[in-house]
């Protein structure tokens, strides 16, 4: 029987390998159909780690996005060039002048390495 190279995550440091991996190969500018499977394995386990493990189910799109990058220690600047977007478009982002694309939440998606439900949720103004 043949090992397997990937299992169900069942641990936060198994979780950011595999994480890491899946950056690693998202990355890549040219992918071999293994490659693709392999991205395709990982996104499934890592989404399925999040959504057992996730708290931020309650929180609206724009505030799972300040939380993140407060915990990667970004600045608006650091992420608009990281993602390629302008700093007036993410300013308007964060202070809900405007949504979230569909781009922008793909882009944000795989920076973070997080689902991208997580930013591809309804939400208002955080006033309203």
């Amino acid at each position: 029987m043949v090992a397997l190279q990937f299992r169900v995550i069942k641990t936060e440091a198994q979780y950011n390998d595999y994480c890491a991996q899946l950056e690693e190969l998202v990355t890549l500018p040219s992918k071999t159909q293994q490659q693709q499977d392999v991205i395709e394995l990982l996104t499934l386990l890592i989404e399925k780690w999040d959504a057992a493990h996730n708290t931020f189910l309650e929180s609206n799109p724009v505030e799972v996005l300040q939380y993140l990058m407060q915990e990667n220690g970004l600045k608006a600047v650091d992420l608009s060039a990281a993602l390629g977007i302008s700093k007036s478009l993410l300013s308007d982002v964060l202070h809900y002048r405007r949504g979230l694309s569909k781009e922008m939440i793909r882009k944000l998606s795989v920076h973070f390495k997080v689902s991208q439900e997580l930013f591809n949720r309804p939400y208002g103004n955080k006033e309203a």
